[in-house]
């Protein structure tokens, strides 16, 4: 039995908080100037993806370019640290808006429209909008030779606004891409006859060895801004301006845009062998985060397909109306919405905060475990009704009765459907690229931005997962010959 104690009376500490309150206001401002330093801020800053001179990798994977070092030179000069999370142009905006990024750089036009949604820094580059074309082709002297003609664009440029701006004048049509070195690509097949890009992007490919050349002046543009949303994170936009500043004054901005719009043409072997000895660590890096997003997807789609598959197959109509609304969800819309909504939805709604590697293994999970519970109801319907009738019969339990007569005669069936997905979801992983992860297929793309050799190296990643999903084919077929026996 404890013995009983006395309350302390509460109004002393309520007193004595009030008074320290009152005594911090009214000597803070005194004070203000002997005080330390504020703790660095940790913010994170969404990019994009692939935007050489301003934002790429170099060959030991670092992310460098013309941003790049302007943010690290400015968070050294305001004292604040961030983490860069490079999720491609649409992405980062749409990062930004729902609140899961605090900034966005990533060579934006500064422009009336996006001033509605962001708050825009002070200018850090004043671009302009070139055309190029192929270096063989001297059929195209300017606009009026496009008549007829397809040009391409990147998504959210100022190179495709332009574009757009004189299409019905001169009489061609626009086709759209997410990234600079797959609109390049697309003049190389031929089904293109130029690409409109904002003149920095443009000079550095060129010096790089793309195969183009420009045909037409700089074309009068807006300048590229540090952005956040609208009426957030005013400290950092003040930090930056005012960082920003303080680089010009020193004559560091110079230097930084002098690295890369003054650099010599690239030297390296951009053949198969080249291009292997000198991206394969980050090639192995990016297959083996596919490997685990796609094990641990599975691992946990199993488990949801099994759960669903049987209320699917259950006689409770309540349990096959929650299992049929499911599946009909996530067999029913893109795995790319998905995964939007999931990273940028959810979050936004809820108030929270969510990894890029979270949202992609949610996104495979549920997506998956879709389709697996689909092939868990179509095992247990191919197995004879009578098994389940004799085994009821005999006074065995319904779920006593799946689990030990109907359920193995399943499996057997369910096993080259289970392998077929797995290497399903290994190619799903790709499409998670757009919400910054960098798989093997986004590895690829990263490469590419940096040396524009698209070919070798698609064939490189292709046979990549030729070896990968062949050996899931060859386990496949194995196991199922071993289960059969």
């Amino acid at each position: 039995m404890t013995k009983p104690h006395r309350s302390r009376p509460v109004l002393v500490p309520i007193l004595l908080a009030l008074f320290v309150t009152l005594l911090g206001s009214m000597l803070g401002p005194a004070l203000a100037s002997a005080q330390p330093p504020p703790p660095a801020q940790n913010y994170s800053i969404a990019t994009d993806t692939t935007f050489a001179p301003f934002e790429f990798q170099d060959e030991s994977g670092n992310l460098v370019g013309i941003d790049m070092d302007l943010l690290a030179a400015i968070a050294v000069d305001q004292n604040f640290e961030y983490t860069v999370e490079q999720v491609g142009f649409d992405t980062a905006l749409q990062g930004v808006t729902s609140g899961q990024f605090n900034g966005m750089i990533a060579g934006m036009s500064i422009t009336d429209a996006r001033k509605a949604t962001f708050d825009f820094s002070d200018p850090y580059f004043d671009s302009g909008v070139q055309m190029a074309i192929l270096d063989s082709n001297n059929d195209i002297e300017g606009y009026e030779d496009l008549r007829g003609k397809s040009v391409a664009v990147k998504n959210g440029t100022e190179g495709a606004t332009f574009a757009a701006s004189i299409a019905d004048q001169y009489g061609f049509t626009i086709r759209s891409f997410d990234d600079s070195a797959t609109m390049f690509e697309e003049v190389k097949t031929g089904n293109s006859a130029a690409a409109f890009e904002d003149y920095p992007v443009l000079a550095y490919g060129i010096k790089q060895g793309n195969g183009f050349k420009t045909v037409t002046d700089k074309e009068s543009g807006a300048s590229y801004g540090f952005a956040v949303a609208k009426g957030t994170n005013a400290q950092l936009l003040d930090q930056f301006n005012t960082g920003l500043a303080n680089l010009r004054a020193s004559g560091q901005y110079d230097e930084i845009l002098d690295t890369y719009l003054s650099a010599d043409a690239s030297t390296s072997d951009t053949s198969i062998p080249g291009l292997i000895a000198s991206s394969w660590q980050l090639l192995l890096k990016g297959l083996w985060l596919t490997i685990v997003l796609t094990v641990i997807s599975i691992a946990i789609a199993l488990v949801l397909g099994a759960i669903f598959g049987l209320f699917r197959v259950s006689t409770n109509i309540v349990l096959r109306g929650i299992g049929t609304t499911y599946v009909d969800i996530f067999r029913g819309t893109p795995l790319l919405v998905q995964a939007f909504f999931i990273y940028f939805g959810v979050p936004a709604a809820l108030g929270f905060q969510m990894s890029a590697f979270t949202a992609g293994i949610i996104t495979l999970s549920l997506n998956a475990g879709a389709y697996m519970a689909e092939i868990v109801r179509g095992g247990i319907l191919a197995v004879d009704k009578g098994q389940m009738e004799a085994s009821r019969s005999l006074g065995i339990s319904y779920l006593k009765s799946m689990r030990r007569v109907v359920m193995p005669q399943a499996i057997r069936t369910m096993i080259p459907s289970y392998i077929n997905q797995f290497v399903i979801t290994l190619k799903d992983t790709s499409l998670l690229s757009v919400i910054g992860l960098a798989e093997l297929t986004q590895t690829g793309r990263l490469i590419i931005a940096r040396n524009f050799e698209s070919f070798n190296m698609w064939l490189i990643i292709g046979v990549m997962y030729f070896i990968i999903i062949m050996a899931l084919t060859k386990l496949s077929n194995r196991l199922e010959k071993r289960i059969n026996k």
